[in-house]
């Protein structure tokens, strides 16, 4: 069964770091784009960044752009979202999905993990 696991969240103060890891079970990352997505309360999920399989291309939305660093380890089977300077508005469920076709930021992306929460508070 393929499945993707999100890890690395919790609850971090403003101007914090934290780094959120995607791993594959079942199947290997290293043919699949990966996006990042988040939801907030209320709100409707979002595309955060995007990497393409080899790594080359990276995406990131202009809200999250010079503050959030992704990237991915094939050997390991992972990818990583590292995200600095939060901000309480960076706070919600953060998903990493895959794809075998370079999707960005759409939402259409083949298989989904279950989330991670993130809050970022005093």
């Amino acid at each position: 069964q393929w499945q993707l696991v999100e890890s690395g969240g919790g609850l971090v103060q403003p101007g914090g770091s934290l780094r959120l890891s995607c791993t594959a079970s079942g199947f290997a990352l290293n043919n699949h784009a990966i996006g990042w997505f988040r939801q907030a309360p209320g709100k409707e999920r979002e595309g955060v960044s995007c990497i393409s399989s080899s790594g080359g291309n990276t995406v990131y939305a202009d809200s999250v752009q010079g503050r959030f660093t992704v990237s991915r380890d094939n050997a390991k089977n992972a990818v990583y979202l590292y995200m600095d300077s939060l901000k309480p508005e960076d706070t919600g469920i953060y998903y990493c999905a895959a794809d075998r076709i370079e999707k960005l930021l759409s939402l259409s992306y083949d298989l989904w993990g279950q989330g991670t929460q993130v809050t970022v508070s005093s």
